[in-house]
């Protein structure tokens, strides 16, 4: 079975069993944590993907204290003892960014990715502000600073892009100048 499919539908079932609970917001932060840690350590995600590295208990263990000294949730501890019993530790990870693409999915939050050249959080707030209007999503903001773009701003969302930046509008001076001497010669 693909494993895409399989992620999937664990995800599902787990997504369904937390709204049961009424503990869906609970897991997605935490399932937010443990991704960030997985992510971060190459080590921890080596020793729960690899199947004869260390037994269930330990590597269960290494989740709970990957929460940042959070409790864990019971309907995620359930969860993560249901995939480690079904031999599908390998695929931990993949279930766990299906699970936070389908709640996301689930309360209509958008992702969005804003790229300015300073700090800006008025900025984010406008576009929230625009998004929340005409679209009635609530928006989350992967906010990066990245002095290249000189100013303005670059936005993403949905697989829609507004280059605003000062950087991309001296390109595209550059190359229309450019066009224009050649039309010259």
């Amino acid at each position: 079975m693909n494993s895409g499919i399989v992620s999937s539908r664990y995800a599902l079932a787990l997504l369904k069993y937390a709204a049961e609970n009424g503990n869906e917001e609970k897991v997605y932060r935490q399932v937010q944590v443990l991704l960030k840690n997985l992510k971060a350590s190459s080590r921890l995600r080596d020793l729960i993907n690899n199947p004869m590295s260390l037994p269930d208990g330990q590597k269960f263990s290494l989740l709970v204290s990957a929460l940042d000294g959070e409790e864990m949730a019971e309907e995620l501890r359930r969860f993560i003892r249901l995939v480690m019993m079904k031999h599908r530790t390998r695929l931990l990870r993949f279930m766990l960014v299906s699970y936070v693409f389908q709640y996301r999915e689930a309360h209509n939050i958008k992702v969005s990715r804003l790229i300015t050249a300073t700090e800006a959080p008025e900025l984010e707030n406008r576009i929230a502000k625009i998004v929340k209007e005409r679209k009635g999503d609530s928006v989350l903001f992967e906010h990066r600073i990245d002095p290249d773009i000189i100013g303005g701003f670059i936005f993403e969302i949905d697989g829609y892009r507004l280059d605003a930046s000062t950087s991309s509008q001296l390109k595209s001076v550059r190359r229309q100048f450019i066009e224009k001497n050649r039309r010259i010669v």
